[in-house]
């Protein structure tokens, strides 16, 4: 009887010791990709204040496009303020969600705009336009780097949390799935060309 007790107490420690080595290893990863996020929400806020160089580089010659102008602005802060909440919760398919939705808007709206510089010979020579395309390149870049290190870290940690038995320990504790950061860099589209003559 003794050591059937004492066979019990052995199985509950190491049963213990067992949980207590997946749920730091939950934890770790849940860090990782936290961590790799704020990577991302580095290089996102350097793109956003990469943007009043560019509306300042642009106002004189396009003062007539006041409308795109404020699209930019707008696109702008509201992707900001999604990138604050979403470095609040790094992970959460909601967040990041919205997240990505505003990057999207905000590369759609310094698309048009640039569609509309490259209208403007003596606006796309301008050095402020040349230094701005080079940095958002540089910047682009950069996030892109970013955005794969943070996916990368969130493909760990999800498999982590599916593996067995991990995934008890990961639905006791409440650790969820974190969401991935798809890409939403500035696409520049090729014009279509028909080369078909009738």
């Amino acid at each position: 009887m003794l050591s059937f007790i004492f066979g019990l107490i052995v199985l509950f420690i190491a049963l213990a010791v067992v949980i207590i080595i997946i749920y730091n290893k939950l934890v770790a990863a849940r860090n990782a990709y936290k961590n790799a996020f704020s990577q991302i929400d580095v290089q996102l806020l350097r793109r956003y204040d990469l943007i009043p160089s560019l509306l300042e580089g642009v106002k004189a010659y396009l003062s007539h496009e006041k409308e795109t102008l404020q699209r930019v602005v707008d696109a702008r802060n509201f992707a900001q303020n999604k990138l604050r909440d979403a470095a609040q919760k790094p992970g959460d398919a909601s967040m990041m969600g919205q997240l990505m939705n505003a990057d999207l808007a905000l590369n759609s709206a310094i698309g048009r705009l640039l569609a509309v510089v490259e209208a403007y010979p003596d606006l796309k020579a301008d050095g402020t336009i040349k230094q701005f395309n080079e940095d958002l390149s540089s910047t682009e870049n950069r996030i892109a780097f970013a955005r794969q290190a943070y996916n990368d870290e969130v493909m760990t940690f999800n498999t982590l949390a599916e593996m067995f038995p991990n995934n008890i320990v990961a639905q006791t504790f409440g650790f969820k799935q974190a969401t991935l950061f798809e890409s939403t860099s500035i696409q520049r589209t090729r014009p279509d060309v028909n080369y078909n003559k009738e």
